[in-house]
């Protein structure tokens, strides 16, 4: 347990006075000049310089403050790991955007929960705004998104940095290209993301970018299921824009192929985003590398 008399030092130098501390710590100015004399006797020293107007520490006092705010910053610490052990986190609720879910944070989380066979995480899929508004209310613990961050309300992780490509069919003539031309997509039957969507705002501002437009384009289907569209692409029925990483897989085993827009920069971040009271940041740190390992 803390001795009382080093927030009393803490608090002095924070408020940068005796009568603010005094305030701040709702004491009399006396009683916090006792605790400061108090501890120059116990360790024979002279914590702040006396031939100064503004409060300056001395060499030696210096040295005891550092000290100080260590012991309180272990004290913190030492408290908030006995509040974990108390609580034995056990349940998890994760908002992941669709893309994301199409990508490596399932695999990533249900690897977290056989490491840890305690733990129970349940995963919300939305759209980004929706559980932005969702973590402002606590119903979520964390999410992982992809793409601008509604606000800056919360801490966040960079865990990847994605892009939008073309993915066609092992068969469609673009499959074993190294680029597509944004003008030879006018000629494609194109199934896209709702206007909502993240992917679908990168592309189309894009192509707002490039002096286009998605109207000059055959979007003969928009499907707000990242599943499904790929399962249609496969099936040479159209191409899509999705992001790279929510196809990695089935580009792996051949069943689709994703090939990137020639001179084209549609990138966005996958961010784990956080609040800042959350207690358990080992956690963050494990699915940081879980990701790490299998990407």
């Amino acid at each position: 347990m803390i001795d009382p008399k080093v927030y009393t030092l803490i608090c002095v130098v924070d408020e940068g006075g005796y009568t603010r501390a005094a305030n701040a710590l709702h004491l009399t100015q006396p009683a916090v000049s006792h605790h400061i004399r108090q501890l120059e006797a116990d360790y024979g020293l002279r914590i702040f310089r006396s031939d100064k107007k503004e409060l300056t520490p001395t060499q030696e006092g210096e040295v005891l403050i550092k000290y100080a705010r260590r012991a309180l910053a272990l004290e913190r610490a030492t408290r908030q790991a006995i509040e974990d052990s108390r609580r034995s986190l056990r349940h998890l609720t994760v908002g992941l955007t669709p893309t994301a879910g199409e990508n490596l944070m399932p695999q990533v989380l249900a690897l977290y929960c056989n490491e840890h066979p305690q733990m129970h995480i349940n995963i919300v899929t939305d759209t980004i705004n929706n559980l932005y508004h969702r973590m402002e209310l606590y119903e979520l613990d964390m999410a992982v998104i992809e793409g601008a961050l509604p606000g800056e309300k919360f801490n966040s992780i960079l865990f990847d940095t994605d892009y939008l490509c073309v993915i066609t069919s092992p068969q469609h003539p673009f499959a074993h290209r190294q680029s597509v031309r944004l003008e030879e997509l006018k000629r494609e039957r194109l199934i896209l993301r709702p206007t909502k969507a993240g992917t679908r705002t990168l592309f189309d501002s894009y192509l707002q970018s490039q002096g286009e437009s998605v109207h000059t384009f055959h979007v003969m289907m928009e499907l707000d299921n990242v599943a499904m569209i790929k399962d249609l692409v496969r099936q040479n029925l159209g191409v899509s824009i999705i992001a790279k990483s929510a196809c990695r897989a089935e580009q792996q085993s051949g069943k689709l192929a994703a090939v990137p827009i020639e001179n084209a920069s549609m990138s966005r971040d996958i961010r784990l985003i956080y609040h800042s009271d959350f207690g358990h940041p080992e956690l963050l740190e494990e699915l940081r590398a879980l990701y790490d390992r299998i990407r």
